[in-house]
């Protein structure tokens, strides 16, 4: 049984060595609207890996929130205006930057988020690369044109700034969501406000000094703002300004549904990005090592705290005992702890709150007939918020399994058919990621097929998590169905005009109407 790593890496020198190259102090400006904003209450940053305070962000209030949204509507009027190619030159150069300094912005978050080296320095990778996806989306914002039915007629579509945009994250990817949204929006013309999780404000601290150096090099308008505080107080603001004719909100369902309420009732757009309860189908005919690699990675990386996370594992009865009993060793040998170590695999959860929510779910299982194969206890919850990730074999009775429980819990299914399995797969009410491991050509088929899975990331002998930034990303159902970062993502923080243009010396009109004057 895998126990809490031991080897200890000391917290604080790393917290000071990660803020002094990135000008962060123990106390912080929280709000960024062209200039730093001093508020008098704060956020206190505390750190899962060992309980320790990193410091305080400033929290902002409806003054502040004020500033923000006059700040962000000037820059967008003439951010608007400046060549899409220049503004995507702009975004690569904060994509440099962030390059220069990647491995302390990676301990930044490993110290805030609790993530292991490798997802924290991942993490700033992925905005690196949306930055480079960037300068090359600067000249494709394309449009179409089409075959009128009128004479001398040219009938073709444009896309425009859309307006100052609002982005909400959540705390387990403190910086890459952001810079979906953020780097997108800014290229396609729009300002863009961004309200952090409070879980983890240093953070946005960080990434916003290193965004406003550049946009003071380059003599750039301020595109970028940055509100702290809390969401009963900044995040409803956001929500009811009708300044923001988009939100982008990560989070959960619940608070999603109010995000979506709340905007629409004022007739903005959103993009949410809510729940994942995701399952991955392993195939009698799967490749082992594969199969084991990528469920592994997918149920436990991050602890269990991505929106990607496997949840479910459903698999063949003519391999179940033997997968099983593989997973049981991975998860036993997994080196649990202080994710600043190399060796540590799963990290800490992010606050106490989540080592509450792992123990209920894990003891409600249990009362609905389900059976922990190994894990569920917590190691340790006052220096730090450890557990050992769970495997529990379930059934189709139980009820906790349809509910999403952010840690790291894999529930285990045997399935005998594989419409069983879509099935199995589909009857959840989230509807993010799904992934199946197979050699079977036919499986394959009937899984992409318009009566296989329903989630919006499918994945073929891969895991749920780790999605690519050049594909959109996003899910169905309680997912929201928002769309972010890649493909033709940008359409959505831009606004469509049909141009009809008339080259001619009279005026027909469509559909044969003859109107005299």
């Amino acid at each position: 049984m895998n126990s809490l790593n031991s080897e200890s890496v000391n917290v604080k020198k790393v917290r000071e060595a990660a803020f002094q190259d990135l000008g962060i102090e123990e106390r912080n400006a929280g709000v960024y609207a062209g200039r730093w904003i001093g508020t008098e209450k704060f956020i206190k940053s505390v750190s899962p890996i060992d309980s320790s305070t990193l410091g305080f962000v400033g929290a902002g209030g409806e003054g502040e929130f004020r500033e923000v949204v006059g700040t962000s509507l000037r820059a967008f009027d003439e951010w608007k205006e400046m060549p899409a190619t220049r503004r995507g030159e702009i975004v690569g150069k904060i994509g440099m930057k962030l390059q220069e300094k990647k491995r302390s912005l990676g301990l930044m978050i490993s110290l805030e988020a609790g993530k292991v080296i490798t997802e924290g320095q991942g993490e700033i990778q992925e905005m690196i690369d949306v930055a480079n996806f960037c300068i090359g989306l600067s000249r494709q914002l394309y449009g179409l044109t089409m075959t009128s039915e009128r004479p001398f007629h040219r009938l073709m579509e444009q896309w425009v700034p859309l307006g100052p945009v609002a982005v909400i994250t959540s705390f387990n990817f403190p910086a890459s969501v952001w810079s979906w949204n953020a780097f997108v929006a800014s290229v396609a013309g729009d300002s863009v406000v961004w309200k952090p999780s409070s879980k983890v404000p240093m953070t946005s601290i960080a990434i916003m000094k290193i965004v406003e150096s550049v946009m003071e090099e380059e003599s750039a308008p301020p595109v970028f703002s940055l509100i702290n505080g809390s969401g009963e107080s900044v995040g409803n603001l956001i929500l009811n300004e009708g300044s923001f004719p988009l939100v982008s909100f990560t989070g959960s369902v619940e608070s999603g549904r109010l995000v979506s309420q709340k905007v629409a009732s004022r007739l903005g757009r959103t993009i949410l990005e809510l729940g994942g309860n995701n399952a991955a189908i392993i195939s009698g005919t799967a490749d082992p090592e594969i199969s084991i690699k990528g469920v592994s990675f997918g149920a436990l990386a991050t602890a269990g705290q991505r929106c990607t996370s496997t949840r479910r594992a459903i698999i063949h009865e003519s391999i179940y005992e033997r997968t099983v009993n593989q997973l049981k060793e991975v998860y036993e040998k997994a080196k649990i702890g202080n994710p600043l170590h190399p060796d540590t695999l799963v990290g800490p959860l992010i606050d106490r709150g989540a080592v509450k929510k792992f123990r209920d779910a894990l003891e409600q299982a249990v009362r609905e007939g389900g059976k922990i194969l190994t894990g569920g206890d917590v190691i340790q919850q006052d220096n730090g918020y450890y557990v050992k990730p769970a495997l529990v074999e379930a059934n189709n009775r139980m009820k906790i399994w349809r509910e999403e429980t952010f840690a790291p819990i894999l529930y285990v299914f045997k399935y005998k058919n594989f419409g069983e399995a879509i099935e199995l797969n589909n009857t959840v009410r989230q509807g993010l990621s799904t992934s199946l491991f197979t050699s079977d050509l036919n499986e394959l088929g009937e899984f992409l097929s318009a009566h296989g899975a329903d989630t919006g990331l499918v994945n073929i002998n891969t895991a749920t998590a780790g999605a690519e930034i050049g594909g959109a990303f996003g899910g169905e159902k309680d997912t929201g169905g928002g769309r972010e970062s890649g493909s033709d993502a940008w359409k959505n923080y831009m606004r469509r005009q049909t141009v009809t243009l008339n080259y001619g010396k009279s005026l027909p009109l469509s559909q044969n109407v003859d109107f005299h004057i």
